[in-house]
């Protein structure tokens, strides 16, 4: 049996009656009570708590800490302003994507870099390598805890919390904090397609974090499913389905955020990835005419029965109540919004047609609050 890691709030979670599964070495909650749809409705009309504490935290700090790490990303780090936060890429050295992550300038020399669960020890050994030994680099991932607040009523809980408008952080922006108490980084950046935050805080106060912001009879727990729902219905991708290291962040689709043309300093695998020939795939969006889904791994057809590509995340949208799909076709088709286009669903092809994304479009993600 596969030893899994625990987060601080795991036995909260079996106290209210969470399904837990394995996710990235973890022993996470799918879903609670109310079920994975119930969950995904509540988010997106009011306001979910989601445990994140998998997620792993490195601190990185020292003199021309910001050259060195603009070396190593793809999207610019030199130029980021203190109190930002802005998402980017871990590259292999053939420009694929070792991991997604978030990297926040916490000062003019020190940044907090958030990774995935599953790749944290490699993750650490990769930028520890691409680092020189002068700049410090400490894993606080033991150490943190973090919780996601996310829906559109999230403003009115964290009034109620204490906080004004005001005095909220923008998206893609954090603040340094108090709540209840409780020392905090609250951001803004999410990963639901709704209007939420992030509380970081040690891994020995997020139980009573936790148990504070279930007290507001608004808020729900929700759990993976439910995440897993939310993100795909906004056609946000996730690190071992739509990325993986046989895809680069272009191919992924993320050539409008990396500007690399603007770049005024060269990177690791610069020309890799500003090398059009170098892609293999394009990433686009389908909402099938049925409302069975196609799994990941099932082919992309042509409507003459060619086969063009595969699926790498499937379900059927609880707010759309249509089945969508994330796809990766060959770069020679260029599909646009209304082209037909086929998802192989139990060796059998159904027809849909390619969509323009994202999927669900009234999220609240980038709603002015003040």
């Amino acid at each position: 049996m596969e030893n899994l890691k625990m987060t601080p709030l795991h036995d909260k979670h079996v106290s209210l009656g969470a399904k837990m599964v394995p996710f990235g070495g973890w022993d996470m909650p799918v879903q609670y009570n109310g079920g994975i749809l119930a969950e995904h409705h509540h988010t997106r009309k009011a306001v979910s708590l989601f445990d994140t504490c998998h997620m792993g935290e490195f601190i990185i700090r020292g003199k021309n800490a910001s050259q060195e790490l603009d070396k190593i990303f793809p999207r610019a780090v030199a130029d980021q302003k203190i109190g930002f936060a802005r998402y980017n890429f871990l590259l292999s050295d053939r420009g694929t994507v070792m991991d997604d992550l978030l990297i926040y300038r916490m000062g003019e020399e020190e940044f907090m870099i958030v990774v995935n669960a599953g790749t944290i020890e490699s993750d650490a050994t990769r930028i520890r390598s691409l680092l020189p030994s002068s700049i410090l680099f400490v894993d606080e991932s033991d150490k943190t805890g973090k919780l996601d607040l996310q829906g559109p009523k999230t403003v009115e809980i964290m009034e109620k919390i204490g906080f004004k408008k005001a005095d909220l952080p923008g998206v893609y922006k954090w603040i340094k904090t108090t709540v209840k108490g409780i020392p905090a980084i609250v951001s803004r950046t999410g990963y639901t397609g709704e209007l939420g935050f992030e509380f970081y805080v040690a891994a020995d106060n997020v139980g009573e974090l936790w148990d504070y912001l279930l007290s507001f009879p608004e808020v729900k727990p929700a759990g993976l499913g439910a995440r897993d729902t939310l993100r795909l219905e906004v056609g946000y991708p996730l690190y071992g389905h739509e990325m993986d290291e046989n895809t680069t962040p272009g191919e992924a689709g993320f050539d409008p955020i990396l500007k690399l043309d603007k770049r005024l300093s060269s990177f690791m695998c610069e020309k890799i990835l500003k090398d059009p020939t170098k892609k293999t795939k394009k990433l686009i969006g389908v909402v099938l005419e049925g409302r069975r889904a196609a799994r990941a791994g099932s082919k992309v057809l042509s409507t003459d029965g060619k086969e063009i590509g595969t699926v790498t995340s499937g379900m059927f949208s609880p707010i759309l109540e249509k089945a969508i799909a994330l796809t990766f076709v060959h770069p020679q088709y260029n599909f646009v919004p209304g082209d037909k286009i086929n998802l192989e669903i139990g060796g059998k092809p159904f027809p849909g047609e390619v969509a323009e994304m994202p999927f669900y479009k009234a999220g609240t993600v980038k709603m002015g609050i003040v």
